[in-house]
């Protein structure tokens, strides 16, 4: 018989007995006597029978199962998130169900609803670069459901958001490369949708304008898939490139825009610093023995993950109301390598 089909009435039925006994003596009801409860998990062994863990949840009212809901898992820093989240949570005891949103809001909605139908305790989110309405996650959380914004966050919903300082490392990299020598730097960004991009922008602007160099909006470019489309941000690299007014410089505002212009511009003949420096945001693990080694602003990741992870625990696991919400702001680290030294 397959253990998937196997229910407290199939071991009732086996030994002749109620199934309300059955589950009593499953569960070491002092009712039941020690020669029934014996004979009952014998007999559950036998026929490989599973509990059904969702219906145990929902007479405890807990599942122990956090959902996550993340851009990409390809992406490095989201991928050290996840393990930071999965640190934490199993600690704690409790499983971890991960999904993608793959920068769709269709897809980011869909992932959430299959999460709370698998009865999880709560839902930690990093929103994609297409959502702008966030009013199913409202009403989620108006019912209840404890939720934890991390990197990508909504400031529609009062609770508890994990970010990267992203307006101090976009002030600090840019500053970087003024103080290297550049003066037309250009910035590829993602949607004007995320909250990392308008933090990371108004970071650039502001080191801009401290050494009194004018703000180029034609230097400004925005990714709407995030960096996921790589045609995109080849037709920004060619379109600031070959057109008036060239970037000495270009600064990218997330780990995959910035992996991607770098090989882009291998692609496209550009010698990197000589004729174009570049620094951005990523997490890359090979950055210094690229050619030539990458300037990254590092976010951490990891550190992110468990502080999400222990504050969605600390909301499920409370036992009073929470009106005060806290944001945590981690650091980032400029890491400078050779991409964005000036050339000799």
């Amino acid at each position: 018989m397959n253990f998937e089909s196997v229910t407290i009435k199939d071991i009732a039925k086996e030994l002749g007995i109620s199934a309300s006994s059955v589950s009593r003596a499953l569960n070491d009801s002092y009712e039941i006597s020690e020669r029934t409860k014996k004979l009952v998990i014998e007999c559950a062994r036998k026929l490989n029978y599973q509990p059904n863990s969702m219906a145990r949840s929902l007479k405890q009212g807990n599942s122990k199962a956090i959902g996550v809901v993340v851009p990409l898992v390809d992406n490095r820093f989201f991928s050290q998130v996840i393990d930071g989240i999965e640190s934490i949570a199993h600690s704690k005891g409790y499983n971890v169900i991960f999904t993608q949103s793959r920068e769709s809001s269709k897809l980011e909605m869909f992932n959430v609803d299959h999460l709370t139908s698998h009865s999880i305790d709560g839902l930690l989110m990093s929103l994609s670069t297409e959502t702008t309405d966030v009013g199913y996650l409202k009403k989620l959380h108006a019912k209840g459901l404890p939720i934890v914004f991390f990197d990508r966050i909504c400031d529609e919903i009062n609770t508890h958001k994990v970010i990267a300082d992203n307006f101090m490392g976009a002030l600090e990299g840019t500053t970087q490369l003024i103080n290297a020598g550049y003066r037309k730097i250009a910035h590829i960004t993602g949607s004007i949708n995320v909250s990392i991009t308008k933090e990371r922008l108004n970071g650039y602007k502001l080191a801009l304008e401290r050494n009194n160099i004018a703000v180029n909006e034609q230097h400004i470019k925005y990714c709407l898939y995030g960096g996921k489309d790589r045609k995109e941000i080849e037709n920004i690299l060619i379109e600031l490139l070959y057109g008036e007014n060239r970037p000495d410089a270009i600064f990218t505002a997330s780990d995959m825009i910035t992996t991607t212009t770098f090989s882009l511009l291998h692609q496209l003949k550009f010698s990197i610093p000589k004729d174009i420096a570049i620094l951005g945001f990523s997490n890359v693990q090979e950055a210094d023995i690229l050619n030539p080694s990458l300037s990254t602003i590092y976010q951490p990741g990891l550190e992110m993950g468990k502080k999400a992870a222990e504050m969605l625990i600390g909301l499920i696991e409370t036992k009073r109301h929470i009106i005060n919400f806290e944001t945590v702001t981690l650091p980032t680290q400029v890491h400078i390598r050779n991409s964005s030294l000036r050339a000799e």
